[in-house]
């Protein structure tokens, strides 16, 4: 894929407006838009369908996380509506990972609709060792990461979410059919926020990555759409 098709753009904002001149402006320079809590609470499954409406495609970034029943029918809602791609957090277990799977498959052969590609999210980008230990994780944080993929894996899922530190792991022990996601990405003149384990966008491809997040570093800008052509213009050489 070229660069710039490799960018999914967080519409990390509250008001739907914004978020639909964001994608107006910017649609030609990314491959996607991530639309996550703040803007779906906001402003509800519409937005998903004026966003596809104009176009760009859509990654859902709700991250479900409940007991298997709950996560299967919210997962059936997000195919319905017609999204590229939405998230599911794999430390729900095996089996809520593996019943969401089958439940999209069957929706999608029964009703003759686009498959979504199913991501596991792994471990949160603010989240290091220490925090870990807290929840009572005393293996390391890599070795974390790289079990929460292989439930993704057995599962069936698509792909996972995994900072762009622990990629090369994933992509080597996987292969490169395994899709992976890579939030927490950071350019040069953007600070990290509260978001520790980041990469800049080149590092992220080359480490393996499919896909890269970028939210603030891009939306903080004076000028994001200068912002994004500079990036795509830095992953040329990715």
């Amino acid at each position: 894929m070229p660069g710039k098709d490799r960018i999914i753009l967080a519409l990390d904002v509250s008001d739907r407006d914004y978020a639909l001149h964001l994608v107006d402006e910017l649609k030609e320079q990314v491959g996607m838009f991530k639309v996550g809590l703040e803007l779906f609470v906001s402003a509800g499954p519409r937005v998903v369908e004026e966003i596809q409406a104009r176009g760009a495609r859509v990654f859902l970034d709700l991250k479900f996380h409940d007991i298997p029943h709950t996560m299967v029918r919210a997962s059936l809602q997000a195919t319905r509506l017609g999204v590229h791609m939405f998230n599911v957090h794999t430390s729900a277990g095996l089996e809520a990972l593996r019943a969401v799977r089958e439940a999209v498959v069957g929706l999608c052969l029964k009703d003759n609709l686009p498959r979504p590609r199913i991501l596991g999210v792994t471990v949160l980008t603010s989240l290091e060792q220490e925090e870990l230990r807290g929840f009572g994780i005393q293996h390391s944080l890599r070795t974390h990461v790289r079990h929460l993929a292989s439930l993704a894996h057995r599962a069936g899922l698509d792909g996972v979410v995994a900072s762009g530190h622990e990629v090369a792991m994933i992509r080597n022990h996987f292969g490169k059919d395994f899709m992976i996601v890579a939030p927490g990405i950071r350019v040069s003149w953007s600070p990290p926020d509260d978001q520790r384990r980041t990469m800049t966008p080149r590092q992220a491809l080359r480490e393996g990555a499919d896909y890269i997040v970028l939210g603030r570093a891009v939306l903080a800008q004076e000028d994001p759409l200068k912002a994004l052509e500079l990036i795509s213009l830095e992953l040329l050489t990715a």
